[in-house]
């Protein structure tokens, strides 16, 4: 008999049955009910606890100088917020009103723009209303200002406790300020998005891709979970060279700021003859307030006139077309000659002109009647050969210059129609485009132009950008680029040298020139046309040029300065041409390679003055000039770690007294230091500097020993 009774197990089982199935219906019938008449609470739970497809932004790339230097980079910056909801869960709201006057007086150390009082309400008034995204200053601060505030009483604690929280962003920045703004390019601060120049050009290599995170809520805390990761942008170095760059801007400057210029527009770029690099560029508008600043590139965008630095493209053309040699002559009368119903004249017609001309003597003397005659007697029944000729030698070619606003040059083409008649063409276009009107260039086309001259009739495309490199690899190699192997030929490129290098030591061109090296440049001084209204409706605006190439006999830059002016008086060669000089002086300066022991002076046994603060620089430059140092390290260790100290004379030598500095929250003494080392000290300090003047620190706002405390500020006057 089996021992299992059915009676008793049957229906417990069936009990047991019915009870899960019971259970699964509530459990179906809650799951149903969640998923349809309670979806959009859980919903919004849910979505409190996750944050899907959330952007993150890639660093951006640099923009360096073509020695490495950096003229662009991106630094983090934040805004600043406090979460009064997540302060209150945290239980830390108490303690936050308890602090809160220490927070707004820290907070207006900080910014010292605001009041402490004005700080504390404006934080009452976020936890009055228990806001979760309070600012806690509107604008953005940079990362030293964010840990500052990060060390505040409560917002020391993590977020989660604390409700301070913020929003990064990639700034950009330009450790050289203003230099080459408008090639470097600008940003739209707010956006974060490229505004101008290579900036612009190169937005898509510098800016990266975006990467993609989701974020979960796990026992309190957001973990970010990364679905794609952020790939940052590349670099880019430039053909540019901070020292010229300098050198360029200061030049044009003082020229513009000269009271007899009183210039409204300044243009100078700098190109390497063998590679067509740019190596400067500056474009300077005179602003409301009297100063100059970068508004627009007017160097590859200005469609103007080009005046006389044209001519040049004249006689190479006609000397290349074998019409004529340097020895032809032309007349030019008085300073006065009809032209098809016009006058041209040259500048001297008030004083009775210049008679008969060489070919080579238009161009010193800048005879428009000279130019324009010897142009028209040979190519009036046939100006699309001239034209042609004009072509040829480039000065009509698209260059692609990677900068947003570039326009190529504009050079009319003599057309006829069925008829055999001219339907853009007068009588007069010819001789006037000979001498730089009827046609438009750009400053970076007419210097392309000289530079081709300078390289030996070998015409290189205008190079802003060497390379494109990411972590130390280069992904793209942009080699100098060919873009005519012959604008002329080879006799033509002679003669015209020679004639540029005499425009400068006997024509015009004197002040371009220098008594170091050879100089062949032509000037240029040209009416700008007032569109609709001609050129004399008001005030004559005036475009004054200079473009050259120096060492004239071993060609190594180009160079193009053009001025915008209005009145008299008005000179290509004596204003621009100034500014030309300096730059072609200043760069071969900087190319010298002089030993620093040729600065000691033989005649003297004077010891020099030396500058207290990091020895070891001292005491390099004392060894190199063969100055004893009574106890120094014979010049050996001139990157090693600081050592500072002050020096003293002691007869024919030097003797290093060493300080020790290290004492933690004590103002520093700078005096004596140059701007270098007293910041490095300050900014040691936890002291913010302000520097006024050139030289040595004479005067520090903070009295040395003093007690350093958080906020401060130090001024330091140089002389």
């Amino acid at each position: 008999m089996s021992k299992f009774n059915n009676n008793k197990i049957i229906p417990r089982y069936s009990i047991i049955a019915i009870v899960m199935s019971l259970i699964a219906l509530a459990v179906l019938g809650k799951t149903i009910y969640t998923m349809t008449a309670n979806r959009s609470y859980w919903m919004e739970v849910a979505a409190t606890q996750k944050k899907d497809s959330v952007k993150v932004k890639p660093t951006r790339g640099n923009i360096l100088s073509c020695d490495g230097q950096l003229m662009a980079s991106s630094l983090p910056e934040f805004k600043v917020y406090l979460d009064f909801n997540a302060l209150k869960e945290a239980g830390n709201d108490t303690a936050f009103i308890d602090s809160i006057n220490y927070i707004s007086k820290g907070l207006n150390n900080i910014f010292p723009e605001r009041s402490a009082a004005a700080f504390k309400e404006h934080l009452l008034e976020g936890y009055h209303k228990m806001s979760k995204h309070w600012a806690i200053w509107d604008e953005r601060i940079d990362y030293n200002t964010f840990k500052e505030i990060q060390t505040l009483p409560i917002l020391h604690l993590s977020k989660f406790k604390s409700g301070f929280h913020w929003e990064e962003f990639n700034a950009r920045r330009r450790p050289f300020g203003s230099l080459a703004q408008r090639t470097v390019g600008d940003m739209f601060g707010a956006k974060d998005t490229a505004r101008c120049g290579l900036e612009l050009s190169y937005d898509s290599i510098l800016r990266g891709t975006d990467g993609i995170i989701h974020r979960r809520k796990v026992r309190n805390k957001f973990l970010n979970i990364t679905d794609t990761p952020p790939i940052d942008g590349a670099d880019i170095i430039t053909t540019i060279d901070v020292g010229m760059q300098d050198l360029a801007e200061r030049a044009l400057i003082d020229e513009l700021k000269d009271p007899n210029v009183n210039g409204n527009v300044g243009v100078a770029i700098v190109m390497e003859v063998a590679t067509g690099d740019v190596k400067a560029i500056v474009n300077m508008d005179k602003c409301s307030d009297g100063e100059y600043r970068e508004v627009k590139n007017h160097a590859v965008s200005d469609l103007l006139e080009p005046g006389s630095v044209f001519k040049t493209a004249s006689i190479m053309t006609i000397l290349d077309d074998g019409l004529v040699d340097t020895t032809y002559t032309v007349q030019t009368g008085p300073g006065v000659w009809p032209m098809y119903g016009r006058e041209m004249k040259d500048h001297n017609w008030t004083r009775g002109g210049y008679g008969t001309l060489t070919l080579p003597w238009t161009l010193k003397y800048s005879s428009n009647i000279g130019v324009s005659r010897i142009i028209d007697l040979h190519y009036h029944k046939n100006p699309e050969k001239f034209v042609q000729g004009i072509y040829d030698l480039g000065l009509a070619t698209d260059f692609h210059i990677p900068i947003v606003g570039y326009s190529p040059a504009k050079i009319r083409m003599p057309h006829k129609n069925h008829h055999g008649q001219y339907d853009n063409w007068s009588a007069t276009a010819l001789p006037w485009m000979s001498i730089g009107y009827e046609t438009q260039i750009p400053p970076i086309s007419t210097l392309a132009f000289y530079n081709a001259i300078a390289n030996g009739g070998k015409m290189m495309r205008p190079r802003f950008v060497k390379q494109i490199v990411k972590n130390g690899q280069v992904l793209y190699d942009n080699p100098p680029q060919v873009v005519k192997e012959h604008i002329a030929k080879e006799s033509t490129i002679k003669d015209i040298t020679r004639i540029l290098t005499e425009v400068v030591s006997e024509g015009l061109g004197k002040r371009a020139g220098s008594d170091k090296f050879l100089v062949a440049g032509k000037t240029g001084t040209a009416q700008m046309s007032k569109g609709a209204a001609g050129y004399k409706a008001g005030a004559v605006n005036y475009l004054l040029s200079f473009a050259g190439f120096f060492p004239a006999d071993k060609p190594r830059y180009s160079c193009i300065v053009c001025i915008q002016k209005s009145g008299l008086p008005a000179s290509g060669g004596g204003m621009s041409g100034v500014v030309f000089h300096h730059i072609a002086e200043g760069i071969m300066a900087q190319s010298l390679k002089l030993n620093v022991s040729d600065a000691r002076d033989k005649s003297s046994i004077l010891i020099p003055s030396a500058k207290i603060g990091n020895l070891l620089a001292t005491d390099y430059v004392l060894n190199a000039l063969g100055f004893n140092v009574t106890n120094g390290w014979n010049g050996a260790y001139p990157f090693g770690s600081p050592i500072w100290g002050t020096t003293t004379e002691n007869g024919k030598s030097l003797t290093f007294h060493k300080e020790a500095i290290n004492k933690a929250h004590i103002v520093p003494n700078v005096r004596g230091m140059g701007a270098r080392d007293a910041v490095y000290l300050m900014e040691k300090k936890g002291i913010k500097v302000r520097i006024n003047g050139r030289g040595r620190v004479i005067e520090q706002s903070l009295a040395p020993g003093d007690k350093v405390k958080k906020g401060m500020e130090c001024s330091l006057r140089l002389g």
